[in-house]
């Protein structure tokens, strides 16, 4: 069965001013996701790779190409549209956890889906069973100051998840955690997408993580390749 492309970047350009000239980052990148896969980027610093994640998750637009999310064009699309896009097609996940500190972890999760739209109770119900599903359900009514790093992290991919997106775009989620402990949070993650069809693309300097997923990918000369 062909699983769906959820993300497709074409003939990505970026550049950027430096002095008289310009830098460029993306020259040409073509990449696909599909439904159900987790695809590891393993690049050095200053390769690219935060642009690449940058442009692919709506939050920059590229110089050239084309980005499409489950087929939809987006390059032309109105501000609102694309901020549309980004709440409720695209999870992000950061080294930091972002967590809002006033909160509780339910209320982190049940945020998202409550500026969707979503009923309180709904929210609440989806919120506490993703915490579930995270084996830590018991740590809902805990503050972010009052979890560990490892608690912190999968508390902040059941938010980037909570409003079922098709796209999770991660960007090195267990750098600062050790390696019991990333191995934990990529497991739980890994379930995740394997349970919802999520794609993933995960940046990660960790060739040991890499290696689990279903591709890795680098950026070599602004486009990206298989490795």
């Amino acid at each position: 069965m062909t699983k769906r492309v959820a993300l497709q970047l074409t003939g990505v350009e970026r550049h950027y001013p430096q002095g008289e000239t310009f830098l460029s980052i993306l020259k040409g990148a073509d990449f696909a996701l599909h439904s159900g896969e987790t695809v590891a980027l393993v690049a050095p610093s200053g390769t690219g790779k935060s642009t690449l994640l940058q442009i692919a998750g709506l939050l920059e637009k590229p110089d050239g190409g084309e980005v499409k999310i489950n087929g939809l064009s987006c390059g032309d699309l109105p501000d609102d549209k694309r901020t549309a896009i980004r709440r409720n097609d695209i999870g992000f996940v950061y080294q930091f956890h972002h967590l809002l500190p006033e909160f509780t972890a339910l209320e982190n999760i049940m945020m998202p889906q409550l500026i969707a739209g979503l009923a309180k109770a709904e929210a609440r119900e989806r919120a506490a069973a993703l915490l579930d599903y995270m084996r830590i359900g018991h740590r809902a009514d805990h503050r972010p100051s009052e979890l560990s790093g490892g608690e912190q992290q999968r508390v902040a991919i059941a938010r980037a998840v909570a409003n079922a997106p098709l796209v999770l775009l991660a960007d090195e989620p267990t750098g600062n955690l050790d390696p019991e402990t990333a191995g934990y949070v990529f497991e739980a993650l890994e379930a995740l997408v394997r349970q919802s069809g999520l794609a993933a693309m995960i940046a990660t300097h960790n060739h040991e993580l890499a290696g689990l997923m279903d591709r890795r990918v680098t950026i070599e000369d602004g486009k990206v390749v298989e490795f």
